[in-house]
């Protein structure tokens, strides 16, 4: 009995000499937290394995709609785009294509080349992952929208990069890409002389859920009054049509970029130390990179945008382009119409221009009847 004592307190001293020697190791701050030191391997394999255990045994039960539906795959496809490309990359998307994947430890799947199980994918969008870079969708995304992305992620994998791209150009309009936030307007520039009707992929607008205040007379929300300006109204004075063909080209092309979806294709044309202005919030290359970028192509998915007017003016090594555009966007059957201006500065990197600082005002025009 003495012996069966004995090897009890044993046992007992050596966990809780065990637990403290853990404990003063993690209040020392030894161990480096950072993304860019990889755990130990063993390490990893069991945070691997309570991972993917975990997310089975709460997925296992989930009732699994039909998956083959095309308008479903297609609504995926839009939050696709919008929202997970910067991670989990699409078809001919190369690792070294995205500014955030690159930086994230560990490293999300590349679901444009791996098949998920659909009740796995439901669940992980839902409830996402801790101490990990996914979100939980679900608190912004009804159950509806998430099993459109998991039928999107069927297909992926088996798509061709135009095959990806056609899929998203015929993305449908999606009120559930407002982030849940009731209704709110915003609207980018659009490049003087595009072709935007709708067979061309035009209809490239969309609500969300930011809270930007804007130039006199914005619409903040769709229930609530404008409110006042959070910073000096922009100005086009002094900016002539074609006074810079160059810097005009590539504010175009950023256009055209938001608006087709083409989140490389925008940060390409982005200089590192930009500068992203609206409401007197003012944010960084990475900032805008990681949040406000998938939102704003979010919302260019479904509007009619019918350009004014593109001018621009020199300014030593650098350029303004200013651009003004109405913006028609429909929610519940009702249109609304914002005036949007934009005023881009460039800098000569080169032989090219790269855009510096962007600035965004938009002003209501009409709205709804009853608001």
């Amino acid at each position: 009995m003495k012996r069966n004592t004995s090897h009890v307190l044993v046992v007992v001293f050596v966990l809780a000499f065990i637990g403290l020697g853990m404990g003063a190791y993690a209040w020392s701050g030894l161990y480096n937290i950072g993304a860019d030191d990889p755990h130990w391997r063993l390490t990893y394999s069991v945070l691997q394995t309570v991972r993917d255990r975990s997310i089975h045994a709460r997925s296992k039960d989930i009732t699994v709609p039909a998956l083959d539906d095309p308008t479903l795959i297609l609504k995926g496809a839009g939050q696709y785009a919008a929202m997970c490309t910067g991670c989990h990359l699409k078809p001919g998307m190369q690792e070294s294509d995205s500014e955030m994947r690159p930086g994230l430890y560990p490293q999300p799947p590349n679901l444009s080349q791996v098949h998920i199980n659909p009740q796995d994918a439901f669940w992980v969008i839902k409830h996402g992952i801790k101490m990990s870079a996914m979100p939980a969708w679900g608190f912004s995304h009804d159950d509806a929208t998430i099993w459109s992305m998991v039928a999107f992620l069927q297909k992926l994998p088996d798509l061709t990069p135009e095959q990806y791209k056609d899929l998203v150009a015929k993305a449908p309009p999606d009120e559930d890409m407002d982030m849940g936030q009731g209704g709110h307007h915003h609207s980018h520039g659009a490049s003087a002389g595009d072709d935007h009707d709708a067979d061309a992929g035009g209809e490239k607008s969309h609500e969300h859920a930011h809270n930007h205040g804007n130039a006199a007379g914005v619409d903040e929300h769709a229930h609530a009054e404008a409110a006042p300006v959070a910073d000096s109204a922009i100005s086009m004075d002094g900016l002539k049509p074609k006074s810079v063909p160059d810097a005009e080209a590539v504010a175009q092309a950023f256009h055209t970029a938001l608006q087709t979806a083409d989140r490389q294709g925008v940060l390409a044309l982005l200089s590192p130390d930009v500068t992203v202005s609206e409401s007197g919030e003012t944010q960084s290359h990475d900032e805008y990179a990681s949040h406000h970028l998938g939102e704003d192509i979010a919302f260019l998915k479904a509007a009619k945008i019918t350009p004014i007017s593109l001018a621009s003016m020199p300014m030593r090594d650098t350029a303004m382009v200013g651009s003004e555009a109405d913006i028609v966007t429909m929610k519940q059957g009702q249109s609304t119409t914002t005036r949007s201006l934009e005023l881009l500065q460039l800098k000569r990197h080169g032989m090219t221009w790269k855009i510096v600082s962007i600035r965004w005002q938009s002003q209501l025009l009409d709205k709804p009847e009853g608001e």
